[in-house]
């Protein structure tokens, strides 16, 4: 059985001391983290290996929710819906610290969806899965009182949830990591072939070109899958992969309130607006044909004026190019089902073994969703488990990610007051929402702003970047102020010149 320890242990584990493992995970992003730490739960010795940073790319790109994918019922994805309805109140209450509960407004616009489908669609997504802590959907009748066109009369408002999408890649790494897996970043996997019942893989990093004999190897590499399936583990992928490029852009915030928006469009798409950071409003997301290098993609201009359009039809204030003050976007690996509409190819995963008898098995993941990590992690280990028959049972559901021992949010808050009267408000709070009770080890025996070091903008601390540096594995500027946390909206060039030449000289 698998014991979930207190405190991680130290990372610096030299490339050398990579030799035996139950389970290789290539790529560090959702599924790959998710997988590890599942993995090492059930008692598996667990390699992780990563070519960038943790979340690097598709899994920090996200619209940064959890939530069943209502429009996923045009599409009659019930299967993926209803897992993923399901999957809101078990992840709430393994990290109340990075999710919480959102309300979206639905408006409703008559020369696109009548009203009676809208409802009924709504009330399919309050009963396909199971709702223990949601509010239920309602109808809205509009008084002009809202941010919304004076010609938008009615709506409607359901829950969903919201997500730190980084941070939920870094929790399940850091869970993996005191479960005893080795979690390598910034590692390659160059080549890999099958010898005597083994992977005996080959992982290059900066201290140098190590092997690994593993029993079983889960390629999780994302929008990489089918080239590292092919060029790498000298497999032909089994599935074809389409690549789909999303894009966001964030403005200054668009309305008061802590509800979302929903938005329809005339070519039957939904754009999302989402309260971000306080100040600023999220926009996305974008579904676009892409070829290229994943770690490449950039927003495009007409993606843009497309996201500012739909906002535009909606929104009483107007916005335009120039409120932009960052823009992102990933690429999704979905399994390609020769649909010709990108928005309408299936955003369900599948899980493939190669490997025949008396050899180690390669299984593939294509396609998935931050909202069914930990169902998919299931699913994989199940297919594995006649190659590694010792594994132990699911174990994810009922235990919390680091920093998530609490009650709720607002009573974490108020222990913190407590212990430490003299933090700000902005910086408790964010303390709350990133770390949870992992804001203590940076905090233990702090009694005023002062024994917390450097502020290099915005409430970041010099402890809070040791903290990051020694246990969530941040090497650098982008680490810290993107993935880590969100505070690369907040500090100046100049500010973030200072973190960066911190970092060097340490």
């Amino acid at each position: 059985m698998f014991r979930v320890h207190p405190n991680e242990r130290p990372q610096g584990n030299p490339a050398a001391a990579l030799s035996e493992c139950d389970l290789l995970v290539i790529g560090g992003g959702i599924n790959g983290t998710g997988i590890a730490n599942d993995a090492a739960g059930r008692g598996l010795k667990v390699v992780l290996c990563e070519q960038h940073d943790l979340a690097a790319h598709t899994s920090s790109a996200s619209s940064k929710l959890i939530h069943g994918g209502l429009r996923y019922l045009e599409y009659y994805e019930f299967r993926l819906v209803r897992e993923a309805l399901g999957e809101r109140e078990v992840l709430l209450a393994k990290a109340p610290h990075i999710i919480w509960p959102l309300r979206f407004i639905l408006p409703h616009r008559p020369h696109l969806r009548p009203r009676w489908m809208l409802r009924a669609g709504l009330f399919l997504y309050d009963h396909l899965g199971r709702r223990t802590t949601l509010p239920a959907t309602r109808s809205l009748r509009l008084n002009g009182q809202s941010p919304l066109q004076a010609n938008i009369h009615y709506a409607f408002e359901y829950s969903d949830c919201w997500v730190d999408d980084a941070r939920l890649v870094v929790l399940n790494a850091m869970q993996a990591r005191a479960l005893g897996a080795d979690i390598r970043l910034h590692s390659r996997c160059v080549s890999a072939r099958r010898e005597a019942g083994f992977w005996q893989v080959k992982i290059a990093s900066a201290e140098g070109l190590c092997e690994v004999r593993a029993r079983a190897v889960v390629n999780a590499t994302g929008p990489w899958a089918a080239r590292a399936t092919e060029e790498v583990l000298g497999e032909h992928p089994s599935h074809g992969m389409r690549l789909v490029q999303g894009s966001h852009i964030i403005v200054p915030r668009l309305y008061q309130g802590s509800q979302a928006y929903i938005l329809q469009n005339e070519d039957q798409r939904i754009v999302f607006v989402l309260p971000y950071e306080g100040d600023y409003s999220l926009i996305g997301t974008t579904d676009l044909d892409y070829r290229g290098d994943p770690a490449a993609v950039r927003p495009t201009a007409e993606e843009e004026a497309y996201l500012l359009s739909v906002v535009n039809a909606h929104f009483r204030q107007p916005l335009s190019a120039e409120a932009i003050v960052h823009r992102f976007a990933g690429v999704r690996p979905l399994l390609d089902d020769e649909d010709g509409n990108p928005a309408a190819v299936t955003r369900d995963y599948t899980l493939t073994v190669q490997g025949g008898r008396g050899q180690a098995p390669l299984l593939n993941v294509f396609g998935g969703k931050l909202t069914t990590y930990r169902r998919l992690a299931e699913a994989a280990l199940e297919k594995l488990r006649p190659w590694l028959p010792g594994m132990g049972p699911a174990w994810t559901g009922r235990h919390a990610l680091p920093g998530g021992d609490f009650i709720s949010q607002a009573a974490l808050n108020a222990e913190l007051q407590a212990d430490y009267p003299w933090l700000d408000d902005r910086q408790r709070w964010r303390y709350v929402r990133s770390y949870g009770r992992l804001c203590q080890q940076f905090l233990e025996g702090a009694d005023s702003q002062r024994d917390l070091g450097r502020d290099f903008g915005a409430g970041l601390t010099e402890r809070e970047v040791q903290y990051l540096r020694q246990h969530e594995w941040a090497n650098n500027v982008e680490d810290i102020l993107w993935r880590r946390t969100k505070l690369g909206l907040r500090l100046s060039s100049e500010q973030q010149q200072d973190l960066a030449e911190y970092l060097a000289s340490l």
